[in-house]
């Protein structure tokens, strides 16, 4: 299963809006993504296109996570995921 890290870049980390452009972008793929924390077991990994999995997580700025995903344009997907979670959403 491909997996990439990324650095949430949003300032107020993965809240409020970062999180529905990161949940919409991930539930309009053919693949099954998750996310977690950097270190954190792959069997405790949320569900990327779950808006309150991802208010849940409570990923702050500058935290590393992990994207796993599985199916179709796996590769892809994870690439498009990391661009948007390493853009700050909140910058002016």
């Amino acid at each position: 299963m491909p997996e990439r890290t990324a650095t949430i870049a949003s300032r107020v980390g993965l809240h409020a809006r970062p999180a529905a452009i990161f949940a919409e972008a991930a539930g309009e793929l053919r693949c099954e993504v998750t996310i977690a924390h950097a270190g954190e077991p792959a069997d405790e990994a949320m569900d990327a296109a779950s808006i309150l999995s991802l208010m849940s997580l409570g990923a702050s700025h500058g935290d590393v996570v992990v994207l796993r995903a599985e199916g179709e344009g796996a590769d892809q997907a994870l690439e498009t995921l990391v661009k948007i979670l390493e853009t700050d959403h909140d910058a002016k």
